[in-house]
């Protein structure tokens, strides 16, 4: 199975940048084209949240548009800090929650995906109240035995850069104590940082993806302020199969010069001396 995972896609009104400077509608068209052109297909599409910047109808509908567009495999999105949680249900076609939260776990793959909502109205930090919790706790307990990755927004670990760590999901002791439950879980695939960061949380590698617009500062001094640069943008591509587990691959956005074919130099240390003689041979135009 294979799962693609974008992040941090912040559309905006037509003709509006976001941060002032930054053409996210432009760069997040232009990761969904990436993932459309991917061969083989992914299974399904992760978004990891903040779909929007500002949480306004005309970003979902944007966002619902490029989606349209670009994608012809099922998308599976939860809301980040950007988001706002009523107006994605209701504007973004396709919008799965229960109990009030925009979470739910999908079935129909090997791979059971766990989608959780991680949002608090009003604040750029995460949290996992009582509720949600026990939503995890319940879901998680039902398919002890199926392989899962769980969807969240803020990454459950602090990272080292402050202004991030200071948003992060606050209550990441009490999720790590459910992962520690449940080791079916491999992985909690997280945006919100804009950087590619991994770690371990209980028994679950986390693996926090680089966003598709702009990336953050990579600055661990104390009392930084919160910066970005327009370093390139990726994607995650996440592998399980019954043989060799969960892989997870990072992918460009943008094209490169390439693809060219390795070419081994008879010096090379590797080879045989056969090898190595239908090498020099080669070179020589024999």
């Amino acid at each position: 199975m294979l799962i693609a995972q974008l992040t941090d896609l912040h559309v905006r009104p037509l003709g509006l940048p976001a941060c002032r400077v930054v053409e996210t509608n432009m760069l997040a068209q232009r990761a969904l084209r990436a993932v459309a052109r991917l061969d083989p297909a992914p299974d399904v599409l992760m978004i990891t949240g903040d779909l929007t910047e500002c949480g306004l109808e005309a970003e979902y509908h944007l966002a619902a548009a490029m989606l349209a567009q670009e994608i012809r495999i099922p998308v599976f999105a939860i809301p980040g800090n950007h988001d706002r949680r009523e107006v994605m249900i209701t504007h973004l076609p396709g919008t799965r929650h229960e109990d009030g939260f925009v979470q739910y776990a999908v079935e129909d793959y090997p791979v059971r995906l766990v989608m959780l909502d991680s949002v608090v109205p009003g604040a750029g930090h995460g949290e996992l109240c009582a509720r949600r919790l026990d939503w995890l706790e319940r879901t998680l307990a039902a398919r002890p035995a199926a392989p899962t990755v769980i969807g969240i927004h803020h990454p459950p670990f602090r990272c080292g850069i402050r202004n991030m760590d200071a948003i992060n999901l606050h209550d990441h002791d009490a999720f790590a104590a459910v992962l520690q439950r449940h080791p079916q879980v491999m992985l909690v695939a997280c945006g919100h940082h804009h950087r590619g960061i991994t770690a371990r949380l209980g028994q679950a590698i986390v693996c926090a993806a680089p966003a598709v617009v702009q990336q953050s500062e990579l600055d661990f001094r104390p009392g930084a302020p919160a910066m970005f640069v327009m370093e390139p943008a990726m994607f995650q591509l996440h592998r399980w199969t019954p043989e060799d587990g969960l892989t997870s691959h990072l992918g460009f956005v943008e094209s490169f010069p390439g693809p060219f074919p390795y070419l081994l130099d008879p010096d090379y240390p590797g080879i045989d001396e056969a090898t190595r003689q239908r090498l020099m041979a080669a070179h020589r135009g024999v």
